[in-house]
């Protein structure tokens, strides 16, 4: 996790160029989903939440694993999930170098069509307002679906007893 992102990026578009998807939106969408951060992450919040407990009660009641899985596991885990979606979301969305990289200009992504607006020498101040608009509404889209959940697993953890 100390790496920088920037030393993976000639392996990562040798890869994309192997699999043939340069100019492609997958290009930029799938590296993103799964990352060191999120493993990390996860791994300490079911450390802290998940208490062993449940688990060995659910072997002696005779629950497969799949079972115990989606039945305790899931539900105690969403509120750390949603805040995963949530940070992998905005650090895929809001990624600028990576894009540029793998994807053409005539295919850009929202960050790289801003950059484009504020190029030139007449800034029209009105239409990069409009485009920081239209670039903001899927995060709050993001926010308002997943945020019952990540207050719901805030409150969870406010309240002791």
């Amino acid at each position: 996790m100390m790496i920088p992102p920037q030393l993976g990026v000639i392996p990562l578009f040798m890869l994309i160029a192997e699999l043939q998807w340069v100019n492609q939106l997958q290009a930029v969408i799938l590296p993103g989903l799964v990352s060191a951060f999120g493993v990390f992450f996860m791994r300490q919040f079911l450390i802290q939440t998940l208490p062993d407990e449940l688990i060995e009660a659910a072997r002696v009641d005779g629950a497969s694993t799949a079972r115990t899985f989606w039945t305790i596991v899931v539900p105690i885990a969403r509120p750390g999930m949603a805040v995963l979606g949530l940070l992998t979301f905005m650090t895929a969305w809001n990624d600028f170098f990576w894009p540029i990289v793998a994807l053409s200009s005539q295919n850009p992504t929202v960050q790289v069509a801003l950059r484009q607006l504020g190029g030139g020498y007449v800034h029209d101040q009105s239409v990069i307002m409009a485009g920081t608009l239209l670039g903001t509404l899927p995060v709050l889209l993001v926010f308002s679906l997943l945020g019952r959940q990540i207050v719901g697993g805030i409150m969870r953890g406010a309240v002791k007893g």
